[in-house]
């Protein structure tokens, strides 16, 4: 039997107060019917399906509202996919219980009775998902309620929740007597230095608990046993589990990166808030990855040792990885790859399951809290419909036996290259070199290529940065020539003639670098099937709404530059249909001191006034924000037009107020004054903000601003500018100059 692709959307309810954070309507899962057939047009065989008991019971002992569930089990039905039902995913249960409660193991049960007698046909179950995990952030680290920190409650958190998932699926076998249990934990590995050896067996031996109380081996020769005792089991508790053994049909093995820990007694090397301790020792509790110079085992080394620990048949229940598009891909990839590595070293593995399949929400916090922190998976919901990211077409090609092709899955994760290590490394280092055909990216002496060069080495996407006399876009012959030295998969185009008030006089020149040469570019990349990549301007439109732009809007340029940029669309998507053609406007970053917000607040730190237009408004645009949300999208494989800028809307004025007062300056020194006054000749549209029909991928203006001065220390303020500040309105174009 082959190995088979599961998926599931994030589906957890955590309480955290009185507040619940709930995934499905927050990824807008709980208000499309369709996503089923979304999920099911990946050929998966099964879906970790929410029938989640907070979502569905009100009241204590009142009526489950089940009309939700109808209608998506029946889908599913109709779709031959067979749901696994999670009753408790991360929870406490709804706001009349919690996992403290005495009575939460028997409340459960009977909502597992209630579920099963409504869904008879339903033949996989999870009662409770990752009890252990949910046990050690609720009871143990007081992240979510009822917010203990302490053995005793983590104890009673774990039994509760073991005993609960006992007697619900004896509920559910009084109505389905082959119903499985398919029973999830994380199961994340820890190492430490020496000295610390005895905490690190202690967590890897606790990390079994949920398996090992399921399966009854916690007996008193258990290396648990003395440990739940002092912490409040009592031995009748215990007994239970010995004499009502439940053992999985299927164990569930999730494995996250952040999951594999590392205890280090170098405690000087680490900032304060990684140091902590047991009461006997002080020691830093940091992510494996970061400082262990050895690849941590993940996936493979969990399903082996799980294997051979039960020697039951095991699935992999969560893959996700919250990072860039290529890096999720590896993820994925290497996740399956170990899968099938496992079945060949003879172990049971059954199936693996895309996670959080639609994103997830605020997991960077452990959903403590509500920040709209999003990480897109197998579909971005900031589209609407969700649009399906690379991750989608990669299980598919998984789950259809097709080998992958993308070209970025050549290259290491970041869990394998050495730029992982945050700290000294404890250890022998392995690291694995980049490989795989490059992206080439043209104007290398620019903004915006520079920034590509960056992202592209830390994202581990091998690239070549090329200057004019690597390439001049206008010449096909130098085109034809770097094409077929470097072999790229794709083109990220970032030359062009950038002066908006000298085209007016220089027309020829910025027609042929901007026109002539993006579509002598863009014809020579259809011919070898390279991507392309290249970027326009919001000077395309005139400015006659009083709305924000939007990819099908007309487009009615006013000066030279904009009718470059519009007449270089039109042939770059006429030569290559598959381009990626990105709208952007008014760039500020870390990177150079020539850009408005940086010119803006140096002059503010030193008190000097600032002029700035009132009656032009933009879409300012944090640089690496772009870069980002280009390189996922062209990941993605997305083509034609979209708009790229920070959400917000902002006049040169108003701009130079929000950075000052987000930088604490004094924002009194700025003179918002009319745009003609500062020199500019090329005529601008009054209005010529940015939105998008395609979908919303780039973060607020605010929170834009707020990383550029973190990332922008005061010391690094210019000093007085070289340059005026009416030619620095210029920078909203600066993708590049040429040399």
């Amino acid at each position: 039997m082959p190995l088979e692709l599961w998926a599931g959307p994030e589906c957890t309810v955590n309480r955290v107060g009185d507040r619940f954070h709930d995934q499905l309507p927050a990824s807008g899962f709980a208000h499309r019917l369709d996503d089923l057939d979304r999920l099911a047009g990946l050929g998966i065989q099964r879906m970790r399906f929410p029938l989640v008991w907070e979502r569905t019971q009100a009241e204590r002992g009142g009526p489950c509202a089940w009309e939700w569930s109808d209608q998506r089990i029946a889908r599913l039905q109709e779709l031959k996919v067979a749901p696994i039902a999670g009753l408790l995913h991360h929870g406490s249960g709804p706001m009349w219980t919690n996992l403290l409660d005495p009575a939460l193991p028997d409340l459960l049960a009977d909502y597992a009775a209630a579920a099963a007698e409504r869904y008879p046909h339903i033949d996989a179950w999870t009662p409770v998902n990752e009890p252990l995990t949910t046990a050690r952030f609720s009871g143990l680290y007081g992240h979510w309620y009822p917010h203990r920190a302490d053995d005793v409650s983590f104890v009673r958190a774990l039994l509760n929740q073991m005993r609960g998932t006992v007697l619900a699926m004896r509920a559910i076998r009084a109505v389905h007597p082959n119903a499985k249990l398919v029973q999830t934990e994380d199961l994340g590995y820890i190492t430490s230095s020496r000295s610390l050896k005895y905490q690190a067996d202690f967590e890897n031996l606790r990390r079994w608990l949920s398996f090992d109380l399921l399966t009854g081996r916690v007996t008193p020769r258990h290396g648990m046993w003395n440990y739940l005792r002092e912490s409040g089991a009592t031995e009748k508790e215990l007994q239970f589990f010995i004499d009502a053994q439940c053992p999985p049909d299927i164990v569930g093995i999730n494995s996250y990166l952040t999951s594999e820990r590392h205890l280090d007694d170098r405690i000087h090397l680490y900032p304060e808030h990684l140091v902590g301790g047991n009461g006997r020792q002080r020691y830093a509790d940091v992510e494996r990855v970061r400082v262990d110079g050895n690849f941590i085992g993940s996936f493979e080394a969990r399903l082996a040792e799980a294997s051979e620990r039960y020697q039951l048949p095991l699935a992999i229940t969560e893959v996700h990885l919250g990072c860039s598009r290529e890096e999720q891909m590896r993820w994925l990839h290497q996740a399956w790859q170990g899968a099938q590595r496992a079945r060949a070293a003879g172990h049971d593995v059954r199936a693996l399951t895309c996670w959080a399949a639609f994103g997830s929400f605020d997991w960077d916090s452990l959903v403590t809290l509500d920040q709209g922190h999003y990480e897109p998976a197998l579909w971005d919901v900031r589209s609407d419909p969700p649009r399906p990211t690379a991750l989608a077409r990669l299980a598919w090609q998984l789950g259809h036996d097709v080998e992958p092709d993308h070209p970025v899955l050549e290259a290491p994760g970041w869990w394998q290259r050495e730029t992982r290590l945050r700290y000294p490394a404890s250890g022998r280092v392995q690291s694995l070199p980049l490989r795989g055909r490059p992206l080439l990216i043209t104007g290398a002496t620019g903004t915006l290529g520079r920034a590509f060069a960056r992202m592209c080495e830390l994202r581990g996407l091998p690239f070549k940065l090329l200057h004019r006399a690597d390439m001049d876009v206008a010449d096909a012959a130098s085109v034809q020539a770097a094409l077929e030295r470097w072999n790229p998969w794709a083109v990220i185009n970032t030359a062009g003639y950038v002066r908006v008030d000298e085209a007016e006089h220089e027309e020829p020149s910025c027609w042929r670098d901007n026109v002539v040469g993006a579509a002598i570019l863009a014809q020579a990349c259809a011919l070898r099937g390279v991507r392309v990549v290249t970027f326009s301007s919001d000077l395309v439109f005139d400015g006659g709404k009083d709305a924000p732009f939007v990819e099908s809007d007309e487009a009615r340029p006013l000066n030279a530059y904009g009718r470059a940029k519009r007449e270089s669309e039109v042939r770059v998507l006429r030569h290559a249909r598959d381009a990626l053609v990105i709208r952007t406007a008014a760039f500020f970053g870390p990177w150079d001191q020539h850009n408005f917000v940086t010119q803006a607040l140096g002059a503010l730190r030193r008190g000097e006034p600032w002029r700035a237009a009132d009656d032009q408004f933009v879409s300012p645009t944090y640089v690496p924000d772009l870069v980002q949300a280009t390189l996922d999208l062209l990941i993605d494989g997305e083509s034609g037009i979209w708009h790229l800028a920070n959400r917000g809307a902002a006049s040169w004025s108003e701009l130079a107020v929000l950075a000052a007062d987000m930088a604490g300056l004094d924002a009194g020194l700025v003179e918002a004054v009319p745009g003609a006054s500062l020199g500019q000749t090329a005529p601008r549209p009054r209005y010529s903000v940015l939105g998008s029909e395609r979908g919303l991928v780039m973060p607020s203006l605010e929170e834009a601003m707020a990383r550029y001065l973190a990332d922008v220390p005061p010391s690094a303020c210019p000093p007085a500018a070289t340059i005026a500040p009416e030619l620095l309105h210029e920078t909203l174009e600066a993708a590049s100059a040429l040399p």
